[in-house]
């Protein structure tokens, strides 16, 4: 049966120190997961600036996936890379899990 996020083999875990979440340029409204991520206040790293920041995660968060840092309504931007990569198809508060299931790519906004 599969692993938990709690019962990642401690052999490839993240260092202590690492940062729970990294993101690209300073305005992004997300950040991408580094490690697997459980819900408490974890550490992001900027990487233009190196400025780092705190966020209270909500929910576990995969590696390579992608979390809010600020509150979202329906409909809004979703900005990472300093572009506009997504729209929100829900409201998502900071901490919480960003997907398929509450974004759709900006690229394709005016498909069905």
């Amino acid at each position: 049966m599969g692993q938990t996020l709690t019962e990642v083999d401690t052999r490839t875990a993240a260092p202590p120190t690492a940062p729970a979440f990294l993101a690209h340029n300073e305005g992004d409204m997300v950040a991408v997961a580094v490690q697997d991520v459980e819900p408490g206040a974890r550490r992001v790293v900027f990487m233009d600036s190196d400025r780092e920041t705190q966020i209270e995660v909500l929910e576990p968060i995969p590696l390579g996936h992608k979390v809010a840092l600020v509150d979202l309504p329906e409909g809004a931007e979703v900005i990472k890379y300093g572009i506009r990569v997504a729209l929100t198809r829900q409201p998502v508060k900071a901490g919480q899990l960003i997907h398929v299931h509450n974004v759709r790519s900006a690229r394709w906004q005016n498909s069905i």
